[in-house]
């Protein structure tokens, strides 16, 4: 499962939650950005395989960030990671054109969603 991931997330401890957890599957960590503006840019930089996003963030949240790249990347996969807890979340993940929406603190929910991604 060797993929290469952008991490987006506001908190920093957050960022090293979902490293250890990625890096257990065999991921490979290439960056790290703290908004969506930052989140854009370094996909272009990148490339990721895998992008993994936070909802919430000061700016530009992560449903905006993921519309952005997927304007500039229409086969960007991104998965939406977060704490709240509402099903419109989920949906608004799809909406956009996420692959899923998981809680940041269910890795093996999160292991699953990436294991499947092409």
């Amino acid at each position: 499962m060797h993929k290469q991931v952008l991490i987006v997330d506001d908190s920093s401890m957050m960022r090293k939650l979902i490293t250890k957890t990625l890096c257990a599957t065999g991921c490979d960590i290439i960056g790290e950005a703290s908004n969506g503006y930052d989140a854009l840019e370094m996909y272009k930089e990148l490339s990721p395989d895998l992008v993994t996003m936070d909802i919430t963030m000061r700016g530009m949240d992560g449903f905006t960030a993921a519309q952005e790249i997927l304007k500039f990347d229409d086969q960007a996969k991104i998965l939406f990671l977060s704490n709240l807890d509402d099903e419109k979340y989920k949906e608004m993940a799809a909406d956009v054109g996420g692959i899923g929406m998981a809680k940041k603190h269910h890795t093996d929910e999160i292991k699953l969603l990436i294991s499947k991604i092409e």
